[in-house]
């Protein structure tokens, strides 16, 4: 089959509130498909691309006072328009397995359900800048509370971005969103528990991947 004859890739999303270990097991994903050899890209949101990686210092560091609500989903949404445009699409145009390390189910948790604009607002703002696009999985990882705090202090000490070191009933509403947009998309989302050991996790991750495995081998 020729490069313009490639059967699309896979676009798989970690999603999961602060420390829920998402980096950690978007590379172990990587490593593990790259194994089975598949072409594997691995980003992530806000970032993946020039123009959104600079998006993402205005939000993770923002000037002034910060951003509300709003000029914040409208951020995101502009950063996610990028990637998807540049990166995203790109790469499942070539075959490639893509692996994002957050993606818009943390815009719909983080500013529609913690910072209240809305479910509404945020996959309207979706829709304009990438026209609806999902992933074909989302995984969403979840961590006891204290869990968390543990490897946040752990990994940044004193020091949390602007949205990172937000107070702890923004971050429990955070958790809840995710939990609900879990529920009311069984089919989209796979929830697994972020509290076990890494090799633990990654291997019910696998496990939860193996039906878009074989679909691709087919």
């Amino acid at each position: 089959m020729s490069k313009s004859e490639a059967k699309p890739g896979v676009f798989i999303a970690l999603e999961g509130g602060e420390g829920a270990g998402k980096s950690t097991q978007a590379h172990l994903l990587a490593d593990a498909l790259r194994k089975r050899g598949l072409s594997v890209d691995v980003t992530r949101e806000p970032g993946g691309t020039p123009g959104a990686e600079a998006i993402r210092e205005l939000l993770l560091d923002p000037p002034g006072e910060g951003w509300g609500a709003r000029a914040e989903a409208m951020l995101f949404a502009a950063a996610r328009s990028d990637h998807v445009e540049k990166r995203i699409k790109p790469a499942l145009a070539r075959g490639e397995w893509v692996i994002s390390d957050r993606f818009l189910d943390s815009s719909r948790a983080y500013q529609g359900v913690a910072g209240e604009l809305g479910d509404d607002a945020v996959l309207a703002l979706h829709e304009i800048g990438s026209g609806g696009f999902r992933p074909h999985l989302t995984i969403l990882i979840e961590a006891p509370e204290e869990d968390v705090a543990a490897r946040l202090a752990q990994r940044d000490g004193d020091e949390s971005d602007a949205i990172g070191g937000r107070d702890a009933a923004y971050h429990r509403a955070v958790a809840q969103g995710f939990r609900q947009f879990a529920q009311s998309n069984a089919d989209g989302f796979v929830v697994i528990d972020g509290s076990r050991a890494a090799e633990e996790v990654h291997s019910r991750i696998i496990q939860a991947i193996e039906p878009l495995l074989r679909t691709s081998s087919e």
